[in-house]
């Protein structure tokens, strides 16, 4: 293991700077358990003060240390410079969203597609006199491949089609709406539907595959799929009859 490890990061504060640049830091590595995120405080802390980044939970829950880690979107908490496979880290912030300072990026567009897919249980009718909801274990196992979403923006950052599309819904909020489809609790499939069979819905993703980098392991095309499938099978229906 070498002595030390260089981070290699995009720097841009918008306030000085006309465009990114690159900047090189070195950072001992004297602990195989040595994470990015342990990394970028090191510098914070004993090299230069003036570098931007967020983190919180540092148990890859929150999701706010997102970023592009070695060609790959990562969270830096999680990501140990020992699996990176390189005494060297290149790091970027997350893509298609406005650089606030170095790493951190504004969130904004991101949070109003989640707001617009209504991310909460909308059961439709009054609670049953227990005042629980009840589920079975299969029912409640549908939605083991859908609820870990820590809002990351993974997945969002690398899709190609949030970048040329900026209404497109993108592949985190679909995957939130499909979690809700999935919810035997929940009353209001037919509406969350309705809300991805726009023009900037489920039918706008491209089938790139991209968003597959998710640091919880769930799986945006395969929500998006279920979407679509979803919406079809309701559209023949209807011509059926």
């Amino acid at each position: 293991m070498p002595k030390e490890v260089t981070f290699v990061i995009q720097r841009f504060d918008p306030d000085r700077d006309k465009a990114p640049y690159f900047k090189t830091y070195s950072v001992p590595w004297e602990r195989k358990d040595l994470t990015v995120l342990d990394g970028l405080y090191y510098i914070l802390e004993n090299v230069d003060g003036s570098l931007a980044f967020r983190a919180s939970c540092r148990g890859a829950i929150c999701g706010s240390c997102a970023m592009h880690i070695n060609g790959k979107h990562r969270l830096a908490c999680n990501t140990l410079v020992s699996r990176l496979g390189s005494d060297k880290v290149t790091i970027r912030p997350l893509s298609h969203l406005k650089i606030e300072k170095d790493l951190c990026v504004e969130m904004k567009p991101f949070w109003e597609k989640f707001e617009f897919v209504k991310p909460y249980l909308m059961p439709g009718s009054p609670p049953p006199p227990s005042g629980e909801r009840v589920q079975t274990q299969d029912q409640r196992e549908e939605l083991n491949i859908v609820i870990d979403c820590i809002q990351c923006g993974c997945c969002f950052s690398a899709c190609p089609v949030t970048l040329t599309s900026k209404e497109y819904l993108g592949p985190a909020a679909l995957l939130k709406l499909d979690r809700f489809v999935r919810d035997s609790r929940d009353g209001a499939g037919q509406e969350r539907l309705n809300l991805a069979d726009g023009l900037y819905g489920a039918f706008r993703c491209h089938n790139v595959f991209n968003c597959q980098c998710c640091p919880k392991d769930l799986d945006p095309p395969r929500s998006i799929a279920h979407i679509k499938r979803r919406i079809m099978g309701i559209k023949l229906l209807g011509r059926g009859k």
